[in-house]
């Protein structure tokens, strides 16, 4: 798995995912849970985008493209 972004907040990585989501792209929340019930432990770390090793170029194309950061 490569991390693509990190987000500081829920909504942001779900944005993110779906928009990854829409290119064929399947993305991976793995602190979701955690953001959901304790958001307070993800200020640190932040809540990480992650996709298959095979499709992290492109994953990163498709975020550039649509102005994510």
């Amino acid at each position: 798995m490569t991390t693509i972004a990190t987000c500081s907040n829920l909504a942001e990585a779900e944005l993110l995912k779906s928009l990854l989501g829409d290119s064929g792209i399947t993305a991976f929340l793995p602190e979701e849970n955690t953001a959901s019930s304790a958001p307070h432990l993800l200020f640190a770390s932040g809540l990480r985008v992650q996709v298959e090793d095979e499709d992290a170029a492109e994953a990163r194309q498709v975020l550039a493209a649509a102005g994510a950061p």
